[in-house]
């Protein structure tokens, strides 16, 4: 009954909050993390720990199934919009799957495999976009430096990527026109699948990715007559995109002015490793000649404010 309610909703606000297709500029990308879920014998009467690190790289890590009990912790989001959205769905499917295995009685803890499958709990999502005057060039540079040297194949390299894409940010606050703070939490059981979708919605609005480097495989799109290099003349601006996952809280303003956009920057490039789950940054323009007008950028990231 509840998964028959939820369905149609789910279909409407997709169609309602689908982003619109722009003609954009080719973009950039660096991300990586992984959403394998820890596990570890049962030993006694302990049901509630886990062990174990992250694990490989599939899409964005390996799968964790499962239901989850009530009472039941709702998201805190804010900002609204397509993020908000998928936060609730995250929420909503999640309810249902718990839903569905009450109904089978089904338990991971009666599992005749003598593991317990303990889910972390809740993931922060954090999502900052940023649109900067073009002649923020050092930004540019910065992130290909990263995407041509840095290993995204661990927690600690991709600490480091979101450490000096956020220093780089930082360095420029004169350049700062635009930016959006979005945040919420979703259960560990939708959070890849959440993660996946922000991250395919923020890919769709480049024209294509030249610079690429993801879960330590650094990629070149051959059939590509894009060359990495410095916008037009007449470009008028930069987008950056940060996608977060972490495992810990995250306290962040959502308020957008320069000094609480500063104070994020410094939080979200805090993140320990440890806590990192999963990264993605994506900016535009990448490609030699390519433009990212007013326009587009109002029309590509409509939740954007003006500082």
């Amino acid at each position: 009954m509840l998964s028959a309610l939820i369905l149609p909703s789910i279909v409407i606000g997709l169609l309602i909050a689908s982003p619109q297709q722009t003609h954009a500029a080719s973009g950039g990308r660096i991300g990586g993390g992984s959403f394998r879920a820890p596990s570890m014998p049962r030993t006694g009467g302990y049901r509630g720990g886990y062990r174990g690190g992250y694990g490989g790289y599939g899409g964005y890590g390996g799968r964790y199934g499962g239901g989850v009990g009530f009472p039941f912790i709702l998201p805190i989001f804010g900002g609204g919009g397509l993020f908000g959205f998928l936060i609730l769905m995250a929420i909503a499917g999640v309810i249902v799957n718990s839903v569905r295995g009450l109904n089978s009685s089904s338990s991971i803890g009666n599992s005749s495999t003598g593991i317990d499958l303990a889910p972390p709990g809740q993931v922060s999502m954090i999502q900052l976009q940023m649109g900067l005057l073009a002649s923020a060039k050092e930004l540019q540079s910065d992130l290909r430096k990263l995407a041509n040297t840095a290993d995204t194949s661990t927690q600690s390299g991709l600490q480091k990527v979101l450490q000096e894409a956020t220093l780089s940010l930082l360095r420029q606050p004169e350049l700062w026109v635009y930016a959006n703070l979005e945040t919420g939490k979703v259960p560990f059981n939708s959070a890849e699948t959440t993660f996946n979708r922000l991250s395919m919605i923020e890919r769709s609005k480049l024209k294509e990715e030249v610079t690429t480097n993801v879960s330590g495989q650094i990629l070149q799109n051959l059939s590509s007559n894009k060359v990495i290099g410095d916008a037009d003349k007449t470009n008028e601006y930069i987008a950056a995109t940060l996608i977060i996952a972490s495992k810990s809280k995250v306290d962040l303003k959502e308020s957008i002015n320069n000094e609480d956009l500063r104070d994020a920057l410094r939080i979200l490039g805090s993140i320990s490793s440890t806590d990192l789950i999963a990264l993605e940054i994506i900016w535009q323009p990448e490609g030699s000649g390519d433009v990212l007008s007013a326009e587009e950028l109002v029309t590509a990231y409509p939740n954007l404010k003006h500082l």
